[in-house]
């Protein structure tokens, strides 16, 4: 679990110069912007928050979003 204190201060890298890229806390295992809509994977309890990464899924929808991520 990604501790509340991380949770707080992450954005999304995205849009965090020009908005502010506030991220939602998906089931303990998804980042995903408020803004843009990428989504970002968090494996072993660490966010992987490269752009790219979150570009893979950003047209899948929530719903659909696997739980674990695939690694």
């Amino acid at each position: 679990m990604v501790r509340q204190e991380l949770l707080d201060i992450l954005r999304c890298p995205n849009c965090v110069r020009e908005k502010d890229g506030l991220l939602d806390y998906y089931r303990e295992s998804w980042l995903i912007c408020q803004d843009c809509g990428r989504k970002y994977p968090i494996r072993d309890d660490i966010p992987v928050m490269l752009i790219d990464e979150g570009d893979k899924w950003a047209s899948t929808k929530v719903e659909d979003l696997p739980v674990p991520p695939p690694g």
